[in-house]
């Protein structure tokens, strides 16, 4: 089943629900790779800084005193 997009006129509130062209299936793919590369970026950071703490010897609510 290809993804629908649903069109919604504000003023009648008449709601259209087809299926996604080739431009809208396309930009789908971006923005799922743009959530994707955002997720991993993320996670890389998530991880740098557990090691970082870790390499320090504290825990964030350490690290959060410091730096208050």
């Amino acid at each position: 089943m290809k993804p629908q997009v649903k069109i919604v006129n504000a003023e009648s509130g008449e709601e259209i629900i087809r299926d996604a062209n080739a431009k809208e299936l396309a930009q789908m793919e971006i923005d799922a790779a743009n959530d994707d590369a955002t997720k991993a970026k993320a996670d890389a950071k998530a991880t740098a800084k557990a090691a970082l703490l870790t390499q320090l010897g504290i825990t964030a609510e350490q690290a959060k005193l410091l730096l208050s």
